[in-house]
């Protein structure tokens, strides 16, 4: 490669690297060395090496938010993509007339924004006044049904029903596009073989879609861990009753930005950077298991 070239090489990745290196390297670097920090607002800091990560460990309202996050991600895990899933072969169905308006229709929450869910659905899950409560007491003739509190005894599960509908839609996309791809021919050949439709669904469906699978779990599990906007708007920036909303991002706004303690705040982050990094690298390795044994 001649001296020009490799001059108009660099020369074209320059904005690029300089973006990258302003607002990821730098902001990581200096996040690194605020974690080994306890600060006092922005301009006051004492270095405590490990000190926060040690207080991490044994910091019950942090081991209290991952419990809560997990919790969350499990509902999405085990509820919402499975409906997201069925959603999507029922959608697939060339027999079904009006597909590209039900689509629609089960996309479109994911065009509001979160802040806006987030104060819809305070007003759903209202008690006595809310829709949710009303439509439970209508359905069941049931009064008793507007007193459920939802918002302060049921805040985890409120948390989940607003998230099926505001991201099955949004997952559902991604398995329709898997089932689209699906060898017609195997499908066909199942059918010959005797194969019913669970038999098509285990045995030929679900592999092929698998690798779109496991994107859209591990896409799940890392939204789950930065959950913030919904619950902090829901619960007026608190983790609620016995801090049973509290998120990992909740607790870190809460350390950095309203005590004022950025290194424990950088801290609650690397924790949380670990986190997505074993969900990541246990993705990596899945996906060479399967490209293995093929």
């Amino acid at each position: 490669m001649s001296k020009q070239r490799v001059v108009f090489a660099w020369a074209a990745l320059a904005p690029f690297l300089l973006l990258f290196t302003i607002f990821m390297v730098y902001p990581l670097i200096q996040s690194a060395f605020l974690s080994a920090n306890q600060t006092y607002g922005p301009g006051t800091r004492t270095f405590v090496g490990f000190d926060n990560f040690t207080n991490l460990a044994e910091d019950p309202l942090f081991w209290k938010s991952i419990g809560n996050t997990i919790l969350y991600a499990m509902g999405s895990l085990f509820i919402q993509l499975p409906l997201a899933f069925g959603l999507a072969l029922a959608l697939n169905s060339k027999k079904l007339r009006g597909r590209s308006f039900y689509r629609l229709i089960f996309f479109s929450p994911q065009l509001m924004g979160l802040v806006f869910v987030s104060i819809l659905g305070a007003l759903a899950f209202e008690k006595r006044a809310g829709l949710v409560n009303r439509g439970l007491a209508w359905i069941t003739s049931n009064p008793a049904l507007l007193e459920i509190d939802w918002l302060q005894s049921n805040i985890m599960a409120t948390l989940i029903l607003i998230s099926l509908w505001l991201y099955v839609g949004f997952n559902m996309i991604y398995f329709l596009a898997a089932l689209q791809n699906v060898d017609q021919s195997l499908i066909e050949a199942a059918e010959i073989d005797g194969a019913g439709a669970w038999g098509k669904l285990i045995h030929v469906i679900f592999p092929a879609v698998r690798p779109v699978a496991t994107f859209v779990v591990l896409l799940s599990m890392i939204g789950s861990l930065q959950l913030f906007e919904l619950p902090f708007v829901l619960l007026d920036g608190s983790g609620g009753p016995n801090n049973k909303g509290l998120t990992i991002v909740m607790y870190l706004y809460q350390n950095g930005f309203e005590i004022g303690d950025l290194g424990y705040a950088s801290a609650i982050g690397w924790a949380l950077a670990f986190m997505l990094i074993g969900l990541a690298l246990i993705q990596i390795r899945m996906v060479r298991r399967e490209e293995l044994a093929k």
